[in-house]
């Protein structure tokens, strides 16, 4: 059986054909268009032509923001104009097949429980450090979605009081801390105070701002300054993880972004202020880590695997 799953992003729309082991066949990207018109046109026009090749059942759709529970209408997107907009109708009408529509970070999630590193468990929680921080919940075998259907948004977890602004409009929320861009807002701190700063001063200095691959460059390298800002944010990832062990009580979190490319090198300060984070340590089963394996083909695989279940 073939699905498409498409991911829309706010630079890129991915969309594949992708079977039922999880496996994507073909694979398309094309730019994100600005206009809301023009974006549906895209998604509608890289479906077509994914159906013109291979007799596909379905089409789920993966996009950032608040999904109702039905899988049909996006609430709220932060990067796109959506509001209350009824995506499912308007593709189904064009396509005459069932879409389902999700967000992007339960879709990554749900592809990992499915085929990547959660096929081995039944409870899962999956964090993905991008922008910002990406959530999913696994309980019992099925996607949490929540009373609206805009449950598991780990990244706007309230992580500390009266703390860093967010795009939500709250203060403090988790992805302020343990993101792609919190990594780098702790590097740019490091490098502003000399001292163990002083590789990420010269790169700084040298390219004009600290990007996330050059901070795991010197990370690899055991760069002091470097390791110091990705010390913090996993111990920021690896409290909140503590927390969320205490309400979920997962038996595994995956760990998913850019960042998570150091491996072992991230997760060791994640188990460790995990560990000094949980409620009962020492007296309790504690929760694997592990790293995402599906990378930036997730969101499609996840997508086309919920398609026509919700």
């Amino acid at each position: 059986m073939l699905k498409v799953g498409i991911d829309i992003g706010g630079t890129k729309i991915a969309g594949g054909v992708v079977d039922d082991e999880g496996r994507i066949v073909e694979q398309l990207r094309v730019e994100t268009p600005v206009e809301i018109a023009s974006l549906e046109d895209a998604v509608v026009d890289m479906v077509r032509h994914l159906k013109d090749s291979y007799d596909v059942t379905a089409v789920g759709v993966a996009a950032a923001g608040f999904v109702d529970r039905d899988g049909a209408v996006i609430i709220h997107a932060p990067n796109i104009a959506w509001r209350n907009e009824p995506l499912k109708a308007k593709l189904e009408d064009r396509l005459a097949m069932p879409v389902t529509i999700e967000n992007d970070a339960n879709a990554a999630g749900w592809a990992e429980y499915r085929f990547g590193g959660g096929a081995h468990v039944d409870d899962m929680v999956m964090l993905t450090l991008g922008t910002g921080v990406g959530g999913a919940v696994i309980l019992n075998g099925r996607l949490y979605r929540g009373g609206h259907g805009i449950g598991a948004e780990l990244g706007h977890m309230r992580f500390t009081r009266d703390g860093r602004p967010c795009g939500c409009g709250q203060n403090g929320c988790l992805e302020q801390y343990a993101s792609g861009r919190a990594l780098q807002r702790e590097a740019n701190e490091i490098a502003d105070a000399g001292g163990i700063g002083e590789a990420l001063a010269a790169v700084r200095a040298e390219k004009g701002s600290i990007s996330g691959p050059a901070i795991s460059r010197l990370v690899l390298a055991d760069d002091p300054g470097a390791l110091e800002a990705l010390r913090r944010v996993a111990t920021a990832l690896g409290e909140a993880c503590g927390g969320f062990q205490a309400v979920l009580d997962p038996s595994l979190f995956v760990i998913g972004g850019g960042v998570a490319e150091l491996g072992d090198v991230l997760l060791e300060p994640v188990r460790l202020a995990y560990e000094t984070s949980l409620p009962g340590y020492g007296d309790r089963p504690v929760a694997e880590f592990a790293i995402a394996r599906l990378g930036n083909s997730a969101g499609i695989i996840g997508a086309a695997d919920l398609a026509g279940s919700v």
